[in-house]
């Protein structure tokens, strides 16, 4: 006798199957992994969530004292007279990378970290990169509150170029595309890694060449113009520069690259979907 299932589970998927309609059907899965990284990254800590303060705090002293003060790299993203807030500066760049980072590192482990229960319990395997993403968003939108307490302190107090423009509605697809861009080359380096292990090993270092090759610990005013170009390829560059415009209401903006920024980080996000959708049938085989 025939039965109709709504569901049917097995290893046969289409290359573009990407059960993205079935992952949002377990939103409430995804609300539960997000409460569960989030209480357990805090659990047994005396300060709890304010660690999510302290950390990009004290990283914003130390690279406002070493490389402003001691190295003296310029804080200008582009060229004249504007008065920039080192401290300001450099915390702007340090939470949208913390967040871009911790990302990418904790979905690049998705399939080790929860072989456990992809091997007992049936869900979409998606669920937990994206869950992850927005974990890692509370985070940041704690992060974002501390920025907007020193943003407009510096506003107030007056002496700085900033000023409040309209730019600031660009903040919100700045965020989106971090989340997508870091799910995406995160779940590219999780697929390959379920096959090639040392990979992992990479990550960590990789990540620290690149934040070195953004415009994280210095302006953009410091990278020659005839390297501008092929700089600007970095996805990373134009969500920073960007997120650093729509706060000050000035800045580097070029929508060319910021277009080109925004297909790099859908085209990896894609690829990643397709292999993380190729891979989550086998990889217990070989994890």
């Amino acid at each position: 006798m025939n039965k109709k299932y709504k569901y049917q589970i097995d290893s046969s998927h289409k290359v573009f199957d990407l059960h993205l309609k079935e992952t949002f059907s377990y939103r409430d899965l995804i609300f539960l992994f997000v409460k569960r990284d989030f209480t357990a990254l805090y659990k047994q800590t005396i300060l709890g969530p304010l660690w999510a303060i302290i950390q990009p705090l004290l990283t914003t002293v130390v690279f406002t004292i070493v490389f402003g003060n001691l190295a003296g790299l310029t804080t200008a993203d582009i060229l004249g007279d504007f008065a920039i807030p080192g401290f300001l500066f450099y915390m702007t760049g340090n939470i949208c990378w913390s967040y871009f980072s911790s990302t990418l590192h904790a979905t690049s482990n998705t399939f080790l970290s929860n072989s456990s229960t992809m091997g007992k319990v049936y869900y979409p395997r998606f669920v937990a990169p994206v869950s992850t993403a927005f974990s890692n968003l509370i985070s940041f939108g704690i992060q974002f509150a501390m920025l907007i307490a020193f943003w407009a302190f510096y506003l107030i107090r007056g002496g700085t170029s900033i000023v409040v423009t309209p730019n600031l509605l660009l903040i919100p697809l700045v965020v989106l595309q971090m989340m997508i861009l870091s799910v995406g080359c995160g779940i590219v380096i999780s697929s390959v890694t379920t096959k090639y292990r040392d990979l992992a090993m990479l990550v960590g270092f990789g990540l620290q060449l690149w934040q070195y090759g953004s415009p994280i610990a210095y302006g953009l005013g410091l990278v020659p113009e005839k390297w501008l170009s092929l700089y600007m390829l970095n996805p990373v560059t134009p969500i920073v520069t960007t997120f650093r415009y729509a706060l000050f209401g000035f800045g580097y903006f070029e929508l060319k690259y910021y277009l080109i920024s925004w297909g790099i980080s859908i085209i990896v996000f894609l690829i990643g979907l397709i292999l993380f959708s190729r891979i989550e049938r086998t990889f217990m085989d070989t994890i």
